[in-house]
């Protein structure tokens, strides 16, 4: 697939987003708030800027994680750690993991923050529900957390523009997983139990697609089946551009390559593991 600038912006964003998720301190930030394990802490942390969600509210806005696993963590979570300590936390944890992965970081948060505001503050909110309760998080003071909160915007942008992308497509949750897996963009056993559908699930949503005519008899990827994904793809990156709006392409393009030097830090230090269930590629620049 041709790279384009709105990928490219992914690709360079999504690792300074994910260190929440992969760097070690962060994965026990849960377990110190009074979270019942990764999983509650996951959800909790990312939806946190939501406000006390229920699970309902929750299944729907992620997009691909069964119903099951959701609810065992929401709404309870509220119980052990309110929403807004959450948000507080969560942007400590991240600003300490940048600084230990990027030294200099905050030099370089100088640099990226004004071109990745101007991009957030223009970009539509409707049926975005992620990206605008993200949006409204109070501004932070400390540049790196502010960093880290604009490219968690920048990539709950394009999450929101995913899921309608699916549900435009007629997929449903565990029915894009196995696409996705069939393409190869993600390991179906690991993506599988990652987000909460068990076997009987998985070959239900397999029988539909097959039903579709975008896998065969054996459960692999049709020429149809691969189309599909690709427009999937395609659409979820014309809707993501939207956030370059504001932006010149020449000021796109310097600050897509500002924002390779610490995306190039972070995979070098290994922190990110391939293949990872979020379905990005490497190297990731």
């Amino acid at each position: 697939m041709t790279l384009t600038r709105s990928r490219t912006l992914w690709l360079r964003t999504e690792p300074l987003h994910a260190v929440i998720y992969f760097e070690e301190r962060c994965r026990g930030m849960g377990r110190a708030l009074g979270l019942k394990g990764f999983w509650m802490g996951y959800f909790a942390t990312r939806t946190a800027p939501m406000g006390p969600v229920e699970s309902g509210t929750a299944t729907a806005a992620l997009g691909v994680f069964a119903p099951g696993m959701v609810a065992r963590a929401l709404p309870s979570a509220w119980q052990y750690a309110h929403p807004g300590r959450i948000v507080e936390e969560r942007a400590a944890y991240t600003a300490r993991a940048l600084r230990a992965l990027v030294p200099d970081i905050d030099d370089q948060a100088a640099a990226l923050c004004p071109p990745l505001a101007a991009m957030v503050a223009d970009a539509p909110s409707l049926a975005r529900p992620l990206f605008t309760a993200n949006r409204e998080v109070p501004e932070r003071t400390d540049p790196v957390q502010r960093l880290w909160q604009l490219v968690t915007c920048v990539r709950e942008f394009r999450g929101d523009a995913h899921v309608a992308t699916l549900a435009d497509h007629g997929l449903d949750a565990c029915e894009a997983l196995v696409l996705a897996a069939a393409t190869d963009r993600v390991d179906p056993d690991t993506i599988r139990q990652d987000r909460g559908w068990d076997e009987e699930d998985w070959e239900h949503a397999v029988d539909r697609l097959r039903g579709r005519g975008l896998l065969d008899g054996d459960g692999r990827v049709t020429e149809h089946g691969r189309t599909e994904r690709e427009l999937v793809e395609d659409a979820t990156d014309r809707l993501s551009a939207r956030l370059l709006r504001p932006l010149a392409a020449r000021d796109a393009d310097t600050l897509l390559a500002a924002l390779e030097r610490p995306v190039r830090q972070i995979l070098a230090a290994g922190v990110l593991p391939f293949p990872n269930p979020i379905g990005l590629p490497r190297p990731a620049v």
